[in-house]
């Protein structure tokens, strides 16, 4: 069997994992990361090319012999890097730019699950803050009325553009972050106020290539920075696979309510979807309900279900972009939980000091059925510093979820450096449902 090059494109916690996975391929030679982390460097070769930079990647796949480009992050999607690159002649796993706009745009994904009547929360998008703001004072009175909605950015803005309003004034501020400061920058071009939907959140992944749908296991995602769920919202403090609050019935429901129709409206909207599509779910007590799409692998979600994934994933990718997904035996998963933890710089997710020097990462990774995935980090003069806000993810496999969380935070324990923190309680609303179960 010939063996080929794969570019993988992105810095982060999930190109880390896919060029770990992707690395275990006997279909490859070698995996290229651009540009890359201190993790990576060791799991794969970096290569200094920004991921903005199309020509450049471009040029670098032709002259190393790239048999497939994988398009980790959300940004270089939307920007038209999968189109480029098919341009090109290049074999590439992603949506084109037109399929992105699911995430790319927050207005585009609530109106086209709108029109496909998939279920979601009611909203109301609007292009201004003044007319945003005349649409809560109209509704509501006093500065304390409770309001119970979320305003949320219209573009990507690194999983933060996202507000939960409990008060008039709070979503007034929201509004004046979002659209009038421009906190997020052009995310906030447009906005969303939407009812805010109550129940655990989940996310379903599914890889497709626009006929046929493979599931893949269960997740659920911990957004908010601090324990018990509170604080400002993260792009994710840590994640575990499987997820036990959605059963085998309402994951069947899902699939059929929601992940069918929507490859089907994005067909009819003449943006067929190839690659992977994440559904953040509300598991209300109405039934599961969309808060959001992503064009991509989660992150920090990636890590825990690439960490049970058995199946050789170039397999998948390649038959993916080819459009023979549907000959594929389906996906096998190691059949233990994988938890992964998210360790922050100090100030996360406001502003945080970079440069401090890690230890500890190989003791970590030494132990049993632990992987330390890189985020936020680089090398400087041989040392693994920190250069973003979530640093690393720590994650874990066991024969059950508290197994799981006990060897991954025993990992976490090994690692230093100044300011670093997590959360604690990542799986534990998992035990809490096995728990429900049981009694």
């Amino acid at each position: 069997m010939n063996s080929m090059n794969v570019l993988i494109v992105g810095s982060g916690g999930r190109e880390h994992a896919l060029a770990w996975k992707i690395n275990q391929s006997p279909r490859v030679d070698k995996v290229f990361v651009a540009p890359g982390n201190a993790g990576t460097s060791v799991d794969a070769v970096n290569v200094d090319i920004p991921q903005s930079d199309h020509e450049a990647l471009i040029e670098f796949a032709k002259s190393n012999n790239v048999g497939l480009v994988v398009v980790g992050p959300e940004a270089p999607l939307v920007a038209g890097l999968v189109d480029d690159m098919q341009a090109a002649g290049l074999k590439v796993f992603g949506p084109s730019s037109a399929a992105a706009e699911l995430e790319g745009s927050k207005v585009f994904c609530k109106n086209l699950l709108r029109s496909a009547d998939i279920p979601t929360a009611d909203y109301r998008a609007f292009r201004t803050a003044d007319d945003a703001m005349r649409y809560i004072k109209d509704r509501y009175s006093e500065p304390t009325d409770p309001v119970n909605v979320v305003v949320k950015a219209d573009g990507l803005a690194a999983g933060k553009g996202v507000v939960v309003c409990e008060t008039r004034s709070e979503a007034l501020e929201a509004i004046d972050r979002i659209a009038a400061r421009k906190e997020f920058g052009a995310a906030g071009k447009e906005l969303i106020i939407e009812e805010r939907l109550t129940g655990p959140e989940v996310s379903v992944l599914a890889i497709t290539d626009g006929e046929t749908i493979l599931t893949l296991p269960t997740a659920q995602d911990h957004k908010p920075a601090h324990d018990g769920d509170t604080g400002p919202n993260t792009g994710g403090m840590g994640a575990y696979c499987p997820a036990p609050v959605l059963d085998e019935q309402t994951l069947a429901d899902v699939e059929s309510g929601i992940l069918v129709p929507i490859v089907h409206a994005m067909k009819r909207a003449r943006r067929p979807f190839k690659g992977v599509l994440y559904a953040g779910l509300m598991l209300t007590p109405a039934g599961p309900k969309v808060l959001e799409f992503n064009v991509r692998f989660g992150d920090p979600e990636c890590q825990p279900l690439l960490m049970r994934l058995q199946t050789d994933l170039v397999d998948v990718m390649e038959a993916t972009v080819d459009g023979r997904l549907g000959e594929l035996d389906g996906l096998t998963f190691d059949p233990r939980p994988a938890i992964c933890v998210v360790m922050a710089s100090e100030g996360y997710p406001g502003n945080y000091e970079k440069g401090h020097t890690i230890t500890g990462i190989e003791n970590a990774d030494a132990m049993e059925d632990v992987k330390v995935f890189h985020a936020g980090t680089s090398l400087v003069d041989g040392n693994v510093v920190n250069t973003g806000g979530r640093v690393l993810g720590v994650t874990a496999m066991g024969d059950t979820i508290s197994a799981a969380k006990l060897q991954a935070y025993k990992a976490v324990a090994k690692i230093r450096w100044q300011g670093a923190w997590c959360r604690k309680d990542i799986s534990d609303k998992a035990l809490a449902v096995v728990q429900l179960e049981r009694s």
